[in-house]
């Protein structure tokens, strides 16, 4: 399998920052905002970028872990059942700003999700969404992000991987390689 780097952990340090810059710009006290990571990869980032603001700003950001997987539309085709991961929504999202985090976007179908299952807890007032990769040209639903780390052409029997400290990685990086 072919593997292409494409952010190291300095690179990866600097667009966090940058995102957190963003949103600090755009929601100000985040005193009408949260953050929801969706489950499992999106947590680590949305944690990640909470902490940010937090060290930036001096601001607390409320953060919550949106678990989808009911919410798929593949739910009831895959020969195995998925596990679903924990939901936890400790505060409203009723008329709040609510900026949903994923690691990598690409065919938009579970930020579709993410939607109906955010939807289940209320009705924000505006929904951003947050990447750190964007999959350009490989969408299968109109979803496009509000904020974006890095935008990468890939094509289908390509993948792209965050690597976090959390989850056992030497050095924090996200690649793009080919699927066997």
């Amino acid at each position: 399998m072919a593997k292409v780097k494409i952010m190291n952990e300095a690179l990866l340090d600097i667009t966090i920052s940058r995102l957190c810059q963003q949103l600090i710009e755009n929601h100000g006290d985040f005193k009408d905002s949260l953050i929801l990571g969706l489950q499992p990869r999106g947590v680590l980032l949305a944690d990640r970028i909470a902490k940010r603001i937090k060290e930036l700003d001096g601001t607390d950001v409320s953060v919550g872990k949106l678990d989808i997987t009911f919410h798929r539309d593949d739910f009831g085709r895959r020969e195995a059942p998925l596990m679903p991961s924990k939901t936890e929504i400790p505060f409203l999202i009723e008329d709040k700003r609510v900026i949903l985090v994923d690691d990598v976007l690409f065919t938009g179908r579970t930020v579709r999700a993410a939607m109906g299952a955010m939807l289940t807890f209320g009705r924000p007032k505006q929904v951003e969404l947050l990447v750190l990769v964007d999959r350009k040209y490989s969408r299968d639903v109109p979803i496009e992000p509000t904020y974006i780390g890095k935008s990468v052409n890939s094509i289908q029997s390509q993948r792209v991987t965050v690597e976090w400290k959390e989850t056992g990685a030497e050095e924090e990086s996200v690649w793009l390689s080919l699927e066997d």
